[in-house]
């Protein structure tokens, strides 16, 4: 594969994440034409011939049947036939030219092969070199994937091995990733623009690298790639860990697919080539020599458990094992105790044969890796056993139980200068014993490197007690060393040991040794891990001292933080015990008379001292009495009771519960997969006796034999001679390997296919079934019909066509169903909330409230019915309609706020009921809108547009001319003189306005006034109505609470309209508590049929738009008689919000239907 640059992989350079941002605001979605339905439809259905006659049809008229429509889920008509996989309405739309777009990756998502071939076709046909391929051109807001996908990626994630096959062979490439801490330009810049794909663009080239198919296509050692691939994974878990569940994954996979190879080795000779191949080996190994076992340790070295713990490796592995004691496995417990003690106790024996004669039979036996292990086992056996007689002083215990007076007497001179003394004889012994181990370890950090060294933690255990054995040996000779120079010089060096110094090289040489014992008896539970039932507990304690460490950090953070509190409360009263110890002028410890004292001075004397005093106190060993010293107050006293106490909850209760919590949890972790722990453990020490070093144990390894000078001569002299004997070698064992590699990845392949074929019936294969059935069915109807016969009409909706899935899928083309959001029902109930509360205003407001006693008893009832939201619990089709029919108006006013940018003709398109209106009432009929639409969807129009209308807004207010407390809503640039009624066109749009009520009663009044006309006037009716209100009719006069707002329009149909700030103000104003809901929005006049019915029953506000004719002269206009309102309970009257209950303004109807035109139409508010 070849290393691509990081646009080729991450697609992240600058231009592409420019290209890629969604527009979010001009993202729009078409509605479907009756004709594009029906396209879609058939091609969903697999209608071939009614396809082809829509396309031969509506070839010409793009604006009618535009092929390119998609339905709902971003379906084309090409990718319906994808998934349908109808290859023969494939080809018929790529011949009619529709765009491919990302159609390819659709085929190798549902694993079309034959659509694949296809559209792999059609890119060489009319890919221009040069130019980006039909997926790249997809635009960001409408792709199905993410622009690092490419074919050879998708199939990888599929792991669809025919598909991959077709690419590969067609020479796709995959780039690698770099590496995650690569500092180069592209992936900096990469990471700037955009970190999140720079992450997933990597996640998604890894996650094609790891495809076992792609692994066992494009390598040609299929094990290494898999071995190297894993550990890389497990690298990038650690490093980035926002997406380590999924490079685990990964991991998981890369170690499934090795594992599954193992599977189909079918003879030992395949197993034997596939775990011996090593090509940086300079001897390869050849059938019927010794195992080498290179592959299986570079399993190891990369923690292939699952790998190493497969059967067939250990099955490989026990025979190895072994060798050489044939029956062995076959005998007793008893049976294999007495020979394992035969061959222990016969080691000193089998080692000096094989340093003598490594050549003959006893010696080629004790090669054997089991005759191996039970030797080195028995001399580590001998050195635990010397180690116990030198802490035990053997020397000395054999002397006295002689009874022997000289020897006795001998014992008690060694006593007296025991300061200095030389070894013993057993401590000699166990000298000679660590050098050898000192050999050992050399020879194999010299061997392995030390990485390699330190990735095994025994490797860590041994080197620390050496550390130790070697500085008790150092400082032992230095002890010897002072006492020689004193007793030289004059001095008596040989005292008694409580007059030793406190760091007498001597005491401080006992320290070492007494740690290197402890660690060197520790080392036996490495040995138990090859017994079966000691081995899990071994790795579960091994994983439970990593907990260990980890809770280590965080008890000794809480132990230091108490322990400098203690400190600091309780020094100066542990000085006074410690002179009340010390009160001798000799400055010797008073323990006769202040024993107290002087047992109890330390617990607080240092920092140190306090916190081993904490520490002994999470094991109960540290009572309260140790607060009692001598001048203590009792402030002080209780302050550190308390801090005590809180460090017993906090260690004693919290962590060391949390630290029993994760080692159960790891215990539980590691039982659940024991076995597999247990035997990569077991084969990790199998692995260490099978080489050829290290065969006899110490401290027989210190000793030079013929074997080694041998070698040395061996090596020296035929090095220049094998150079061409090893190349020899390894091709041929490079070819060995690659046959098996190529017989093992042939039946995984075979298997995985099988495995797919053999699937039982899914619901794709019913759906193909379903596909094929009506594809055959317009086939035999088109046949039928072309030979004259009568055949029956598949209509469009027809539903017993399609299966469950297809029924919702022509369901939602028929309805016109599109993903998007549904306004009004969260956000009103949301909106309460939205305006932060003054609380100190409401404060004031209460404290001036509080003596008043002319406020009037509140109904709460009827205040909360007022504010709660409308429930309507299924809404009405009126407002599903209105709802699709608003998203273009609101798109077009909103990037033209401004009255001089509107559009009318565009206003036209959107809503043709305003077609019989001028297009400066149009104008205005949108300027009305503004507010409202403006105040709904502030957070899309930019802080630029919302500048530009302040400014125009305070121009329109110098500009604007008439009285502020009674304007209209809507007047000229420049005063209009009036003309007469009787020249006067007039002009009502009516809106329909949802108006509720305070009360059960003021519904029930409502509907009295609706089947009964009233003709009083409402309260709420405006100051501002006209003669034209005056003069209607009685029919018109029942439907009550309309106001109807005039206004005149200029005899320039282009002259501008504005508002003042006044009236800009009032139109925003909320008219009632109570928000309106969807029923303020731009009906059709189809979707109005249903509401005509409601209208009797529903208040209506109606706004007239009175416009002068032109063929006529103005004349001077008449004064029109203003009625007064009959003022009910609220106060003086308000031209648009007289009380809470007041409707909005609306534009004036007759029962739905335009004065003018006699249509039914409907305004927003």
């Amino acid at each position: 594969m070849n290393r691509g640059s990081r646009e080729e992989l991450l697609g992240s350079s600058q231009e592409a994440v420019r290209n890629s941002q969604v527009d979010l605001h001009s993202f729009q979605e078409k509605p479907l034409t009756k004709e594009e339905k029906s396209f879609l439809l058939n091609a969903d259905r697999g209608d071939y011939v009614t396809v082809k006659r829509l396309i031969e049809v509506y070839a010409s008229k793009p604006e009618i049947l535009d092929i390119n429509c998609v339905d709902p889920l971003n379906r084309s008509a090409l990718i319906a036939a994808i998934e349908n996989e109808n290859i023969e309405l494939i080809k018929l739309l790529l011949g009619s030219g529709i765009k491919v777009k990302d159609a390819l990756l659709h085929a190798i998502k549902e694993e079309y092969v034959e659509a694949v071939e296809l559209l792999l076709q059609w890119e060489e046909e009319h890919h221009v070199p040069g130019e980006p391929y039909s997926w790249e051109s997809v635009e960001p807001s409408a792709a199905t994937f993410t622009p690092d996908i490419t074919p050879l990626i998708l199939a990888a994630h599929r792991n669809h091995y025919e598909i991959l096959k077709l690419l590969l062979d067609r020479g796709a490439t995959l780039p690698v990733p770099h590496d995650v801490k690569c500092g180069c330009d592209e992936c900096v810049k990469s990471s700037e623009e955009d970190s999140l794909r720079h992450s997933q663009a990597r996640i998604n080239a890894y996650r094609a690298l790891s495809s076992p198919s792609l692994i066992a296509l494009s390598s040609a050692d299929p094990l290494l790639t898999a071995f190297e691939l894993s550990w890389e994974l497990g690298r990038l878990s650690r490093m980035e860990t926002e997406f380590r569940i999924e490079y685990k994954n990964l991991r998981h996979q890369c170690q499934e697919f090795a594992t599954s190879l193992l599977d189909h080795t079918r003879t030992s000779q395949e197993l034997e080539i596939m775990l011996n191949y090593n090509p940086w080996d300079m001897d390869s190994w050849e059938p019927g020599e010794r195992q080498t076992l290179g592959r299986l340790k570079l399993a190891i070295k990369y923690k292939q458990k699952m790998f190493v713990a497969h059967p067939n490796v250990q099955q490989l592995l026990g025979s190895i094992w072994y060798e050489g004691l044939p029956g062995f496995k076959r005998k007793s417990m008893v049976g294999q105790c007495v020979q394992v003690a035969k061959l222990g106790a016969m080691f000193p024996v089998y080692c000096t044969i094989y340093m003598l004669a490594p050549d003959s039979e006893y010696g080629q036996f004790m090669k054997k890796p089991f005759v191996k292990f039970i030797s080195h086992s028995s001399s580590y056996m001998m050195f635990l056993m010397l180690l116990s007689l030198a802490s035990q002083r053997a020397e000395y215990l054999v002397l006295e139980w002689s009874g022997i007076s000289w020897l006795q007497e001998l014992v008690e001179f060694w006593k007296s200068r025991e300061r200095g003394s030389l070894p013993g004889l057993i401590e000699s012994t166990v000298i000679l014993f660590i050098a050898s181990l000192v050999w050992g370890e050399i020879r194999s950090l010299w061997d392995n490197g030390l990485l390699e060294y330190l990735s095994d933690l025994w490797n860590i255990v041994d080197f620390i007690t050496n550390v130790f054995y070697i500085a008790w040996i150092g400082l032992r000779f230095t002890s010897w060393y002072i006492v020689q120079r004193d007793f030289h010089s004059g001095k008596d060096p040989w005292y008694p040991r409580e007059r030793w110094d406190s760091f007498d090289p001597m005491l401080l040489s006992e320290g070492a040794f007494a740690a290197g014992m402890i660690f060197s008896f520790l080392k036996l539970v490495h040995i138990f891990s090859i017994n079966p039932y000691l081995g899990p507990l071994q790795v579960s304690l091994g994983r439970m001292i990593i907990d260990i460490i980890k809770f280590f950090f965080v008890y000794m953070l809480v132990l230091f933080a108490f322990a400098c509190g203690l400190n600091q409360l309780m020094w100066y009263y542990a000085e006074l015990e410690k002179t009340k110890c010390y009160h001798h002028p000799s400055g010797v410890a008073d323990f006769d008379t202040q024993e107290r004292a002087c047992s109890i001075w330390r617990r607080f004397a240092n920092l140190f001292e306090t916190s081993q005093s904490l520490f002994w106190a999470s094991f109960g060993l540290v009572d309260l009495t140790t607060f009692e010293l001598t001048g203590i107050k009792s402030f002080t006293r209780f302050w550190a009771l308390l801090t005590f106490g809180s460090y017993s909850v906090i260690n004693i209760i919290v962590l060391l519960n949390m630290l029993i919590a994760m080692m159960s949890n790891s215990y539980q972790i590691i039982s659940e997969r024991s076995d597999v722990e247990w035997k990569f453990a077991r084969s990790n020490l199998w692995m260490s006796y099978f080489e050829d070093g290290d065969t006899v144990p110490p401290p027989f390894n210190i000793i030079p034999t013929p074997k080694h000078v041998n070698g040395w001569i061996q090596k020296i002299l035929h090095n220049k001679q094998r150079g061409s004997i090893i190349n020899k070698s390894r091709e041929k064992a490079r070819q060995q390997h690659e046959a098996v590699m190529r017989i093992l990845i042939r039946r995984y392949v075979t298997a995985e296919q099988r495995d797919r074929d053999e699937e039982g019936v899914t619901e794709d294969d019913v759906m193909e079934i379903r596909q094929d059935i009506s594809t055959l069915r317009f086939e035999l109807i088109d046949i039928l019909r072309n030979n004259g016969m009568k055949t029956p009409t598949v209509n469009v909706q027809d539903t017993t066509i399609s299966g469950k899935k297809g029924k919702v899928m022509e369901r939602r083309i028929l309805k016109d169903f599109q993903i998007g959001i549904v306004e009004g029902i969260i956000k009103d109930v949301i909106s309460k909330e939205s305006k932060p509360k003054d609380v100190f205003s409401q404060i004031a407001k209460a404290i001036v409230r509080r003596g008043s006693e002319t406020d009037k008893k509140k109904d709460w009832n009827a205040q909360i019915r007022r504010s709660t939201i409308r429930k309507d619990p299924i809404g009405s089709t009126a407002e599903a309609e209105t709802k699709r029919s608003r998203q273009s108006l609101r798109a077009h006013i909103l990037d033209n706020v401004s009255a001089r940018t509107i559009d009318p003709q565009k206003l036209l398109q959107y809503n043709p009921n305003l077609s019989n209106v001028t297009p400066t009432a149009r104008v205005a009929y949108a300027k009305f809108m503004r507010s409202k639409i403006k105040s709904d969807f502030t957070e899309t129009v930019g802080q630029e547009q919302e500048s530009a209308d302040k400014a125009k807004e305070s121009e329109a207010k110098e500009t604007a001319s008439g009285s502020k407390e009674g304007g209209l809503p809507f007047r000229p640039k420049t005063p209009i003189p009036e003309k007469p009624e009787e020249e006067k066109a007039v002009t009502k749009i009516k809106v329909e306005a949802d108006i509720e009520s305070k009360g059960s009663k003021a519904k029930s009044e409502d509907a009295k006034q609706t089947k009964a006309p009233s003709k009083e006037a409402s309260g709420s009716t405006s100051s501002a109505a006209t003669k034209t209100e005056k003069e209607t009719s009685p029919q018109k006069k029942a439907e009550s609470k309309d106001h109807v707002i005039q206004i005149e329009e200029p005899e320039s149909p282009s002259s501008s309209l504005y508002m003042t700030e006044e009236e800009d103000k009032n139109l925003q104003k909320p008219i009632s508590p109570t928000p309106s809901g969807p029923s303020e929005q731009i009906l059709s006049a189809a979707t109005l049929e249903a509401d005509q019915q409601k209208e009797s029953k529903t208040p209506s506000v109606t706004i007239t738009v009175e416009e002068p004719k032109k063929s006529e002269e103005p004349k001077e206009p008449k004064e029109p008689k203003k009625k007064e309102p009959k003022p009910k309970e609220s106060p003086g009257p308000s031209t648009l919000s007289p009380s809470p209950a007041a409707p909005k303004p609306g534009i004036v109807t007759d029962k739905g239907k335009s004065k003018v035109t006699g249509k039914i139409v409907s305004g927003w508010l």
